[in-house]
């Protein structure tokens, strides 16, 4: 799926959460579990007893169908079959309800209503390709980072768009230190 295979790396640079899926491989429940609620998909303090090893997969297969339809956008192609598949996860199952309780601290924070399903935050994530893709300006904005080695894909709102790297303080940075040891390797031959 993407360029953190080895696990979930939670970084959340992308500008959309489906992008944010794409990104990161969640091969266990639990970092699954953890990457719903730093998404915001889950209210803070949700119990995660609900996710199970039986959500990786769908996890798993909805970010190949994202992957899939935004790099087919970005190569000016089309992948009906990824098409039919988002949509059907899209059109599954309401995102969780949450309500407002009351904090310790006396202020009002969101809690789910009920207990997470699979099928409801699979859809919710399958909505904001939806969404995504059938934006016109979001959909222009979509970019392939350029770092060395990065295959991820952001949403560039900058200013000219300019934007060339998912983090500039990940792929920019590596990129500013590869170009600034190259420059001194120059000036020391």
């Amino acid at each position: 799926m993407g360029a953190e295979a080895a696990g979930c790396e939670a970084r959340f640079d992308s500008g959309r959460v489906c992008l944010d899926l794409v990104a990161v491989a969640p091969e266990r429940a639990g970092t699954l579990g953890r990457w719903l609620a730093e998404a915001g998909l889950l209210p803070p303090g949700t119990p995660l007893d609900a996710v199970t090893a039986h959500w990786v997969q769908p996890f798993l297969e909805l970010g190949a169908c994202v992957a899939s339809l935004v790099h087919a956008h970005i190569e000016g192609r089309a992948d009906d079959i990824a098409l039919a598949r988002l949509n059907a996860f899209a059109a599954g199952a309401a995102p969780p309800a949450v309500r407002a309780v009351r904090a310790a601290d006396g202020g009002l924070v969101r809690a789910p209503l009920a207990r997470p399903e699979c099928a409801g935050l699979l859809a919710a994530v399958a909505r904001d390709a939806v969404e995504l893709l059938t934006d016109p300006v979001a959909r222009a904005g979509l970019r392939r980072c350029e770092g060395d080695g990065c295959r991820r894909v952001y949403v560039d709102t900058s200013r000219g768009r300019r934007r060339r790297w998912c983090s500039s303080e990940m792929c920019g940075n590596r990129e500013r230190v590869a170009r600034h040891r190259r420059r001194a390797a120059l000036a020391r031959a």
